[in-house]
């Protein structure tokens, strides 16, 4: 293990990586703990070889060479196994011995990551500039025409809604026309988007469903969560746990056979249907599921081969515009649920989201509009979609909402925001900003992986491997050895310390706004920025 290395046009060296391991020999017992858990294998147990000058001071005698030889840990510098910062080797070593450091220079890994020919696909961040939503201000307090400066002393529920409002008027000539109301859902504004199972491991989704369900039958909030595309175990579809979720089905609509089979046999309705057109991190990109994560479970409920990379088209290819869409698909779903089921769409936010919202404001088979900024997270995406394509949430969400304003449908259509939300840690005030903005709600994926189970990801790169099933927490991975290191009661505890959170913040932001029976969504008086640009973009006050 200590022969010379051959140099070849492609060979790196550990100070060209991203991520160095810093070792102490002194510290070190050997145990082995650290190359067991490293979910890349960038170590390995490697043989030095030490050259000692031996200097006499005797007179007569001759200084001598002495090579002895030791054991140590090596990093490999190979960029398939490089290594990824996750830090777990310094979690399990009993003796502070080892630890990644990120690198102070620029990383030159970037160059040799195209091997195949295939451009690299990184999961789980987009690793860009500040975003808008953390500069934003809430600047409107009544202090004395409303009281209420302390939410605590002030119970009100914050709640939204999903479906299509109509006046009460359109309603009853509705129902006389087509036999039916648009079904609307009272739900929190805050939804667990759509991660799907395969996406994660089974004990991160039985966590999050877990908690889900405690959040509404123990605490009384109407939290809901998006499968993502991927379809749902038979047992979640024939429980009556399944009005907490929202089915998702997308262009590969995998997992839709087993969802269509179990409508007989299910106990209850969904929360809703959700078809997912785009996504902000990857627009114009379709999903997938790499091989490494496609076991016999995953392709069982997909009802596809296992160990096969999973890919969606980047489009419905039934359907090539929103009109085709509305006729087929969305009144296809509600029909395949008796019209019971709100079913809306799911776009990518670009600048075609205007001409999306004004095809759906024309028909009442759509429920609302989710749209997802570019900051979303995502587990397997090319980089360059993630890092140069999409379109800013803010900008998006209140062009939408003006749109609905200038035609009268501002309280018809619920406007969902997802994308970077509580990207800085900031969830409640970064939702507060898109209610504000003229959303009726938020869906995030990514904060609630790293609230809930401690995802090690971060913007600077570090970890972001969800994409090849090497999750070192098990949150994204397939592989029984690692998801078993999640506890599915600790996953569930934490998705209810997380909302209970968010509330109470969300709750000391909009009480000293004056409003405590609804939601100030389009309240745009009460924001400010101290950049001019970004308030004369956003039509909101400029402040400095």
């Amino acid at each position: 293990m200590f022969s010379n290395r051959p140099i070849t046009p492609s060979s790196l060296s550990i100070k060209d990586l991203p991520w160095q391991i810093l070792w102490d020999k002194d510290k070190c017992t050997l145990c082995g703990q650290c190359t067991a858990v490293c979910p890349v294998n960038a170590i390995e147990l490697g043989v030095f070889r030490q050259r000692a000058l031996q200097v006499s001071l005797e007179p007569g005698e001759i200084s001598s060479n002495k090579h002895t030889f030791y054991y140590g840990i090596r990093q490999k510098t190979d960029p398939a196994y490089r290594c990824v910062g996750c830090a777990m080797c310094t979690m399990v070593c009993p003796n502070d011995a080892i630890i990644p450091a990120k690198s102070d220079e620029v990383d030159k890994l970037k160059f040799h990551l195209d091997r195949g020919g295939q451009p690299w696909r990184r999961g789980g961040r987009r690793n860009v500039a500040d975003g808008l939503l953390d500069q934003i201000k809430f600047i409107r307090i009544s202090m004395l025409t409303d009281p209420a400066l302390d939410a605590g002393r002030h119970e009100f529920a914050i709640t939204s809604l999903l479906g299509r409002i109509l006046p009460p008027e359109d309603n009853m000539r509705f129902v006389s026309e087509n036999g039916w109301i648009p079904p609307v859902r009272e739900i929190y504004p805050l939804i667990i988007g759509g991660m799907s199972f395969g996406a994660l491991s089974p004990t991160m989704w039985e966590g999050l469903q877990l908690g889900v369900a405690y959040l509404n039958e123990e605490l009384g909030m109407p939290v809901r969560i998006c499968t993502g595309e991927g379809g749902c175990p038979p047992r979640l579809l024939r429980s009556r746990f399944l009005k907490y979720v929202i089915l998702q089905i997308a262009s590969g609509y995998f997992g839709w056979d087993e969802i269509i089979h179990a409508i007989p046999e299910m106990k209850t309705d969904p929360c809703a249907i959700e078809i997912k057109y785009g996504q902000g991190a990857k627009p114009g990109d379709g999903g997938l599921l790499m091989w490494y994560k496609v076991n016999k479970l995953i392709a069982a409920i997909r009802g596809v081969p296992s160990g096969v990379s999973l890919p969606s088209p980047p489009t419905h290819q039934t359907q090539y515009s929103i009109e085709e869409s509305v006729a087929k698909m969305i009144q296809s779903m509600y029909m395949a649920w008796g019209f019971r089921v709100p079913v809306y769409p799911k776009i990518s936010g670009t600048s075609t989201a205007l001409a999306v919202l004004n095809n759906l404001t024309r028909n009442p088979y759509a429920a609302s509009l989710a749209i997802d900024g570019e900051d979303g997270g995502t587990g397997a995406a090319y980089n360059v979609s993630m890092n140069h394509m999409g379109h800013p949430i803010a900008s998006n969400i209140r062009d939408c909402y003006l749109n609905l304003v200038t035609v009268g449908k501002q309280n018809e259509i619920p406007l969902f925001a997802g994308g970077g939300v509580g990207k800085k840690g900031n969830m409640a005030a970064n939702a507060a900003v898109l209610i504000m903005l003229g959303a009726s709600g938020v869906q995030v994926g990514k904060y609630i992986m790293q609230a809930a189970a401690g995802c090690l990801g971060s913007e600077s790169d570090r970890c972001n491997i969800c994409n090849i099933g090497l999750c070192p927490k098990g949150i994204t991975s397939q592989d029984p050895r690692l998801y078993r290191r999640l506890d599915v009661d600790q996953v569930a505890q934490r998705i209810v310390d997380v909302f209970l959170g968010f509330d109470t913040e969300l709750r000391k932001i909009f009480a000293p706004l004056g409003r405590s029976t609804s939601l100030p969504i389009g309240m745009s008086d009460a924001l400010g920025i101290s950049d001019y640009n970004a308030a004369e973009r956003l039509n909101i006050k400029y402040v400095v």
